[in-house]
């Protein structure tokens, strides 16, 4: 088979066989790279992303420890293991090894150790979101009806105060929507929001928004044919299982969305790595191994390969580690009876070459030692072989702070994510419509307080009408001089004509009543 068909890993020696390389046609059938702490895998899987990015092939690796930086600088001649590295090339029979960098872009979904990742809330959709929060069936509708309330309102749901935005709009129209769509309850809003809340504190707020990743950036070549190697900061991602899980399901599904089925392409169109798997499957919700369950079924299809980099076999769900064809066990150790039958399970997985023990071999091997089984013809797997890994071309260890802020700045994406674009969306039109109306109400309301005041003063003179009216005999002209009784008015005179004014009033017909009747009494 020709040379630029097969990727190789290692071998030879005097007590090793041949050569081992995996076949670039079966890479998209996925694989594992296991083993104990500090016996190589991270070398591993280095190796490896080397050899994708020189045939052509993107890569996309969580870099959990910070370790794989260095892929980005070539390796030196001083460093420290320069001479075991030229030694075990030459007992390997690696005649082409020499030193090189590749192409890296370094991502953070944090912004701090790369371009940002964002998605959209729209883009993640009410089915992922929530899968992830583990949502209720009831919960789960009240999500999808904000999602529907929102297309057909014309609200964009672009980050996570959009979608709190949203649900508290449905909380307040609660009758109004219950009738279209079906009942939303106040209880299932505050649990979706508390969800969210969860989310938010674990870092979410940075994710979600503009402008959103392009993954078509990621699945680049340079114009010298070499794959793109993307670099995830995940040390402190690693911190936030619940928003590690929303970027895994988002990407995941997004690229089985946008890419087109290719069968059995010659090689991977794309290749992708999780480092330290186990941290990845602790406690994971259902809905995340469900998911990558269901994306390594299929996603084969469109020429994409997934390698899990973990500690133990065990580590990873027994669903998912069936679609792993191709496996490099590094050491593991046995010290209690759970470390026992995790070997022998990780023994049982490989097909038995009958020139050595694999059991006994997976406790014995050193450093940089692995047990390999790749896929072969037709798609059957390679009898197990004890190998040596070859050296990496470019710098084992991490880059420095300064020569990873250079590469970031003059990256092929430099520019294109780091400002944060905040659109009018939901939460700004939602905002908008309440103004709105706050300010229609007060509109109304100062009407109605002027309208008020208005027929007040109306009813005002109409009542200065009226006592003016009983006081000169019905005359509406106004005067400037007054009327006063002359000196010579005596006090019967002044009595009878206060007396006659209080006959038109009520109070004054029941004196008149009273008056009289004594008098006629008195007759």
């Amino acid at each position: 088979m020709d040379s630029n068909e097969l990727i190789f890993i290692g071998g030879g020696g005097k007590d090793y066989a041949e050569p081992q390389s995996l076949i670039l046609k079966y890479a998209n059938r996925h694989g594992l790279i296991a083993g104990a702490t500090g016996t190589g895998k991270t070398v591993t899987l280095q190796i490896l992303a080397e050899s994708f990015s020189k045939a052509g092939v993107p890569v996309i690796l969580s870099d959990v420890k910070g370790d794989l930086s260095g892929l980005a600088k070539s390796g030196s001649p001083d460093f420290k293991l320069h001479d075991a590295f030229m030694s075990r090339a030459t007992k390997i029979k690696f005649e082409d090894y020499d030193y090189d960098k590749f192409p890296v872009t370094f991502w953070d979904l944090f912004g701090e150790q790369g371009h940002p990742v964002r998605t959209t809330v729209s883009e993640m959709g009410p089915l992922l979101l929530s899968r992830l929060m583990e949502l209720t069936d009831a919960q789960e509708g009240v999500m999808n009806i904000a999602f529907r309330v929102a297309d057909e309102e014309g609200l964009a749901l672009l980050d996570l105060k959009d979608l709190r935005a949203m649900l508290m709009w449905l909380g307040e129209n609660e009758d109004a929507v219950s009738l279209e769509y079906g009942r939303v309850g106040k209880a299932s809003i505050g649990a979706i929001q508390r969800r969210l809340l969860v989310l938010e504190n674990q870092g979410a707020d940075a994710f979600f928004g503009e402008p959103a990743l392009d993954l078509m950036d990621m699945i680049s070549t340079t114009s010298g044919g070499q794959g793109r190697i993307n670099i995830l900061a995940a040390d402190k991602l690693m911190q936030s299982p619940r928003l590690y899980a929303t970027f895994l399901l988002w990407m995941l599904s997004e690229l089985f969305e946008m890419l087109p089925e290719v069968g059995d392409p010659d090689k991977p169109k794309l290749v992708f790595f999780f480092d330290e798997a186990h941290l990845l499957f602790d406690d994971a919700p259902k809905a995340l191994l469900d998911k990558v369950e269901q994306v390594a079924r299929l996603i084969r299809s469109k020429g994409v390969g997934i390698y899990f980099v973990s500690q133990n076999p065990a580590d990873v769900p027994d669903d998912i580690l069936g679609q792993l064809g191709n496996r490099m066990q590094h050491a593991l150790r046995a010290f209690t009876p759970k470390d026992q039958k995790a070997l022998r399970l990780a023994a049982e997985t490989f097909r038995e070459n009958p020139a050595f023990d694999t059991r006994d071999a997976i406790t014995d091997m050193g450093v940089g030692e692995a047990l390999v089984s790749t896929l072969q013809k037709k798609g059957m797997p390679s009898i197990v072989e004890r190998t040596l890994i070859r050296p990496p071309s470019s710098q084992l260890g991490p880059i420095s702070k300064d020569e990873r802020s250079a590469i970031i700045a003059n990256s092929h994406v430099a520019g294109l994510y780091e400002e944060e674009v905040d659109r009018e969306s939901a939460f700004e039109k939602l905002r908008k419509r309440a103004d709105d109306a706050a300010e229609e109400a007060e509109r109304i309301e100062r009407e109605a307080e002027e309208a008020e005041a208005r027929e007040e003063a109306e009813a005002e003179r109409e009542r200065e009408f009226q006592k003016a009216r009983r006081y000169d005999g019905g005359s509406t002209r106004k005067t400037t001089t007054r009327k006063r009784s002359s000196r010579g008015d005596s006090v019967g005179t002044t009595f009878a004509k206060s007396f006659a004014r209080q006959l038109g009033t009520r109070a004054g017909r029941t004196l008149i009543r009273g008056v009289l009747g004594s008098l006629f009494k008195g007759r």
